[in-house]
């Protein structure tokens, strides 16, 4: 008699439990066990619950493949479904595998498990197994299709609502709470004071500090008092929410006619423009991706763009500060170059106007395309191509957590009928447009932070928290994924014969790069070198980067003036003739003000089912060796978040974004 120990793990998330009656049989080499009820004294699959039970059978089953679960009704109870965590056998020769499921059981359908070392579809030696992979890969494919956002976009998933995921990959109820309370709460307290709906001007800039009561942090209160500052506004296009834009100057673009008499008062005693840029020291931000973009009507007459030019310094106290702006990409008579001695609200505006420009690139493009959108691609070309078994599903997965359901609900929130980026300056036709072309352009050097700094030329400029910290983490990302590929990827032969993951990448390469070969993302794989890179890319994108974009948003974006997504009046033409009342009728008004900052913190707010870098609470791995790789990679977390923390503790305004402790390990926000 062949004695098989069986421990059942049930979920840890609300409702998780279940009162049917569970059965397992377990497939061997050599044959399969009884049909067996799991049954002890008491209730059996209660919320994180482990119980432990026995399987008998006449005969060895040789090496187990595959554990099939069934639920069946218990008396006349309806239904529940019950979410299985994990089972772990332990055979007669004392071999302890486990079988992760990590998914919800409904009656009357059976799951079969497959447990042990993750294995690669070339090294499946069993005609069940290679049975089971396949049906595996059918189903999720029927589950998780490809959908059109918009032409020229990266294609999504094809589910219309939320609760069409799969309840395994959805929200958390826990999390589908907060977000509702949240939501719920901003709306009570705008509500209360009588702001959401108004159509009213802002009476004075101080007003705008009365909107929320409850819902302040430290940084935004001092962007409210400090964000008129060139300094600081200097400081924001390097470590707020848009690091990815700003880029040295060596040559001025020809449309920006800057001359020496104009900037020489804000440069260094006996320097030049030509001399500061020969040294490193000039910066430009450059919106001409947006120039010509159909934007919204409002009030009958389409609403202002400036696609404009923004020239920075980098003093020798190592502040960055603006020094020359021009609004429009095109020099003319009504298109002035700004300058810091200008009026005091010339100057104001021209910043304002080159923020709203900015805002709206960083929401569509950088956080909801190039981590939002590739993010979901990344995880919809997982779920399709690699099966649980897969060593690389084992190490995405964690990172895919989420994102679907997210991108799913949050496409309505920002592009529906009253959407907050289709409450923005562009339209919903401006906004596809301006998404179209960023990703037209986007390469894969863009996507990988190191290339990407060292092609805009910053890796010398100071006080640039967003780069350091980036650095350090792509490079604590890149050990981490180097050490697992190359245990199950010991030679470029293995990544060759790998139909999966060539499978994986050519998804990727055209759904969510829609197959432009220009971009240089890799169409296939010929090295291992190649896939630790991609596979770093990916993570480093689904977690830090989102996090360095999206965690700051309340901070920054709340006090309206500061991140503009809406203006309401034309840019200056003429110097001299503004004043604040001409600024607060720029401003969008008391409920447009409001509901933009309640999206902000809305999506900018830390759940309580948070899973941070690195942390694995679901366990995939069977094999001693990847664990071991998993604790050293949050050890040099650890040890990264520590400096973090130490650093930030001298600084006026800490830079904590891209603190491991406060990165989630997907894009899930």
């Amino acid at each position: 008699m062949a004695v098989y120990k069986v421990e059942v793990t049930t979920g840890d998330m609300a409702h998780a439990g279940t009162f049917d009656s569970i059965f397992i049989t377990l497939i061997g080499t050599e044959g399969e066990s009884k049909r067996t009820e799991l049954d002890n004294f008491g209730i059996d699959f209660t919320v994180g619950k482990t119980g432990s039970y026995t399987v008998k059978s006449t005969l060895s089953l040789g090496k187990l493949l595959l554990v099939k679960v069934e639920k069946d009704p218990y008396f006349l109870l309806p239904e529940n479904e019950w979410f299985c965590s994990k089972i772990v056998v332990t055979t007669p020769e004392e071999d302890v595998i486990l079988f992760p499921c990590h998914r919800w059981v409904t009656r009357g359908e059976y799951v079969e498990l497959r447990g042990g070392r993750a294995m690669k579809c070339f090294e499946d030696d069993h005609s069940l197994l290679v049975d089971h992979r396949k049906k595996e890969l059918a189903l999720h494919n029927s589950l998780y299709q490809w959908g059109i956002f918009a032409e020229g976009l990266p294609n999504i998933s094809d589910f219309k609502d939320g609760f069409d995921i799969p309840a395994e990959i959805r929200f958390s109820m826990s999390k589908t709470i907060e977000i509702l309370y949240t939501k719920r709460m901003a709306v009570a307290e705008l509500k209360l004071k009588a702001l959401q709906d108004s159509t009213e001007q802002w009476e004075d800039i101080e007003a705008m500090k009365k909107v929320f009561w409850f819902t302040r942090t430290p940084i935004s209160d001092y962007v409210s008092e400090h964000w008129m500052e060139d300094d600081f506004y200097g400081f924001q296009f390097l470590n707020a929410t848009n690091p990815s834009v700003i880029q040295r100057c060596l040559v001025l673009p020809s449309n920006f006619p800057v001359t020496e008499e104009m900037v020489k008062p804000f440069l260094e005693d006996g320097s030049s423009l030509q001399m500061e840029m020969e040294k490193g020291n000039i910066f430009l931000c450059d919106y001409k991706r947006m120039d010509g973009l159909p934007t919204r009507e409002y009030d009958g007459e389409p609403l202002p763009l400036a696609a404009g030019l923004c020239l920075f310094y980098n003093n020798p106290d190592n502040k960055l500060i603006p020094i020359a702006i021009q609004l429009n990409q095109q020099p003319s008579e009504q298109n002035p170059i700004f300058l810091p001695t200008d009026p005091e609200n010339d100057w104001l505006l021209a910043k304002m106007f080159v923020k709203n420009a900015d805002t709206i690139q960083y929401q569509a493009v950088y956080h909801l395309m190039n981590t939002h959108f590739l993010a979901e691609g990344f995880a919809l070309a997982t779920l399709r191509n690699l099966p649980a078994i897969h060593p690389l599903y084992k190490l995405l997965m964690p990172h895919c957590r989420y994102t679907l359901q997210i991108n799913t609900t949050g496409r309505v929130i920002l592009f529906g009928p009253s959407g907050i980026l289709t409450a923005s300056t562009l339209e919903a036709e401006g906004l596809t447009e301006l998404m179209r072309r960023a990703l037209s352009e986007t390469t894969y050097r863009d996507l990988c932070l190191p290339e990407s700094i060292a092609a805009r030329g910053l890796e010398w400029i100071p006080n640039f928290y967003y780069r350091d910290d980036g650095l350090k983490l792509w490079t604590i990302i890149n050990s981490f994924v180097k050490a697992i590929v190359e245990y199950y990827y010991p030679s470029d032969c293995e990544v060759h014969s790998d139909c999966e993951l060539q499978a994986w990448i050519n998804d990727i390469f055209n759904h969510t790069f829609i197959g432009n070969s220009n971009s240089g993302i890799p169409e296939c794989f010929d090295t291992v070198e190649e896939v630790i890179k991609f596979i770093t890319m990916v993570i480093f994108t689904a977690s830090a980067q989102h996090a360095a974009l999206n965690n700051g948003q309340f901070d920054y974006n709340s006090w309206m003036p500061n991140n503009p997504l809406l203006l309401r009046k034309p840019p200056p033409t003429t110097k001299g003739q503004s004043s604040m009342k001409t600024i607060l009728e720029t401003l969008p008004n008391v409920g447009e003000t409001v509901d933009f900052m309640a999206t902000g913190w809305l999506l900018s707010k830390k759940y309580s089912d948070v899973v941070p870098l690195g942390t694995y609470p679901v366990e995939r791995f069977d094999e001693p060796a990847p664990k071991q790789m998993i604790k050293e990679f949050q050890a040099e977390l650890s040890y990264l978040s520590e400096a973090i923390t130490e650093r930030n503790s001298e600084l006026a305004v800490p830079y904590n974004y891209l603190n491991p402790t406060e990165i989630e390990n997907s894009t899930t926000i």
